[in-house]
């Protein structure tokens, strides 16, 4: 139900998610160890490739691993399992881990609070479980404590996955991440399961079929989410102002349109949906569309990047190419110093330099803030609307050599202009406000509603920015208004696409700012 390859992840539930996700083979571990501790460990793991004071941390591990898994005929083999991901991760993680944290992170997810995996659910003894639900548990504990990115994947998650490769997947279309005992809705995927029960960003989901997450991983919400298509799920929400509320949302497969557009007085407004390897000639044809539509006169372009999660890094490269003629698009820089890949654009500019705006909000994460980020640092496009989601970091799906895979976060994305989105987001030049919303506190008190952003995760991860020369990072800078000051456009009654088709109009901030009818009062 979670699509691991659209990342970002965020977690999906099925979804296209996230950012820029690549498929590698496994990478081995380090130098060989010859030592006796080495020996031994290499004896009983059938692994070799890593230093002394890894091996000592391993068989640490085992002596706990052996205490909560049952001797099955497997036991041995999934072992090996957990230590062809470790090395994985202690080889490719962005940033340096060291063994002992690693080691820590699994055996504390093993003598975690949540011991339901180990409750004889499988047949088992109380207090174990089949050695392939402890690794399951014990990778996952070590993942959750990297990033809110990175994570284990089983072998059915992983086969799924291989057999996604024509934008289908089976799930829900929604969007989430961890909460404080709830999960918090970033964004349903437009005209999916979820968008069409109604979730909207913000909800807090507290129960699945009547039990409550609160105590409950991310990894194993997401999992219980799951299921084939056509089979019903029921979840409770709570929304603001609202009593909690059950909601039934069938699973289904989910085929989600890359790219919607129309014509309001001869300006083209484009809505990518989704970062799919379609979403290209999608726009091309929408262009060629507007273009005949037009009789050649198109005036100016909507770019609508809103609650758009994010999806293939192609195609974040390939859509900001679209309007730009040279220069960078992004940058990936991966643990070492000189492991940096730069993509760039190349002559042609699909709106043949017509003037553009692009809708960005807080739902608007990863691919959606490359291309966003872009085309403000070359000046080719306006920013409107509010701060993206932050999310700026690439995973890497890598098999493991008998089954599964691991989704490693292995770099960092950077701007043209050196700027990080890692956390801090892209601002908008031209903010628009939205009025506050309270939401209730598990008091029952009400506070202000915060949509939930990269920055609000746990174990997020913090980056610094390679700036050349003056960068904008700050909100608004061109000016701010309300959204009710904006005009109503189409059936929705969009008044955010109403303020950017009113700019396109005006031509300059200041002439828009001016042209807004003013707010009544009282």
């Amino acid at each position: 139900m979670k699509i691991w390859s659209r990342l970002p992840s965020i977690m999906m539930v099925v979804l296209a998610l996230g950012t820029a996700t690549v498929f590698l083979p496994t990478l081995s571990g380090c130098a060989i160890d010859d030592g006796p501790v080495g020996r031994w460990v290499s004896s009983l793991t059938g692994t070799h490739g890593l230093p002394k004071e890894a091996m000592e941390d391993l068989a640490r591990f085992q002596n706990v691993y052996h205490e909560k898994s049952v001797d099955d005929g497997t036991r041995q083999d999934q072992f090996n399992q957990f230590v062809d991901a470790f090395k994985v991760v202690r080889r490719s993680y962005v940033k340096q881990v060291s063994d002992q944290d690693l080691i820590t992170y699994a055996i504390e997810g093993l003598n975690g609070k949540d011991t339901a995996w180990a409750e004889a659910a499988d047949g088992t003894p109380k207090g174990v479980a089949q050695p392939a639900k402890v690794v399951e548990v014990a990778l996952d504990a070590m993942m959750e404590k990297l990033d809110p990115h990175s994570g284990y994947m089983t072998p059915a998650e992983f086969q799924e996955l291989m057999v996604d490769t024509s934008g289908e997947f089976g799930g829900l279309g929604i969007e989430v991440q961890q909460g404080d005992g709830f999960l918090k809705v970033v964004s349903p995927i437009e005209d999916t399961p979820a968008d069409r029960a109604g979730l909207k960003p913000g909800d807090h989901i507290t129960h699945i079929e009547g039990v409550s997450i609160k105590e409950w991983t991310l990894t194993k919400t997401v999992r219980t989410l799951r299921g084939k298509p056509g089979t019903p799920v029921t979840v409770t929400v709570d929304r603001e102002k609202r009593a909690p509320f059950d909601v039934t949302i069938v699973r289904d497969i989910i085929q989600v349109r890359a790219v919607k557009h129309a014509l309001y007085e001869d300006y083209l407004h484009l809505r990518v949906v989704s970062f799919s390897e379609r979403m290209e000639s999608d726009v091309r044809k929408a262009f060629d569309k507007a273009y005949e539509d037009t009789d050649g006169n198109l005036k100016g372009v909507v770019l609508d990047l809103r609650n758009n999660p994010g999806g293939l890094l192609q195609q974040s490269v390939a859509l900001s190419d679209l309007f730009l003629d040279d220069g960078d698009v992004v940058s990936i820089r991966g643990r070492a110093a000189d492991d940096v890949r730069r993509y760039g654009a190349g002559s042609g500019d699909i709106a043949e330099g017509l003037p553009v705006v692009v809708l960005i909000n807080g739902g608007s994460a990863s691919a959606s803030e490359i291309v966003s980020g872009a085309l403000q640092d070359h000046n080719r496009a306006i920013l409107m609307g509010r701060r993206t989601f932050g999310k700026g970091s690439v995973q890497t799906i890598m098999p493991l050599l008998k089954e599964g895979a691991v989704r490693l976060t292995t770099a960092l994305y950077y701007l043209p202009s050196g700027r990080t989105i890692q956390k801090v987001g892209v601002a908008p030049d031209i903010r628009l406000d939205v009025p506050k919303v309270e939401e209730k506190t598990a008091e029952g008190a009400q506070k202000e509603f915060k949509a939930p952003r990269e920055a609000d995760l746990p174990n997020v991860i913090h980056a610094k920015s390679f700036n050349k020369g003056k960068v904008q990072n700050k909100d608004g800078v061109l000016g701010n208004t309300s959204i009710e000051a904006c005009p109503e456009v189409s059936d929705k009654k969009d008044k955010e696409l109403g303020c950017a088709l009113e700019f396109l109009k005006a031509g300059t901030a200041k002439k828009f700012l001016a042209g807004l009818q003013p707010i009544e009062k009282g």
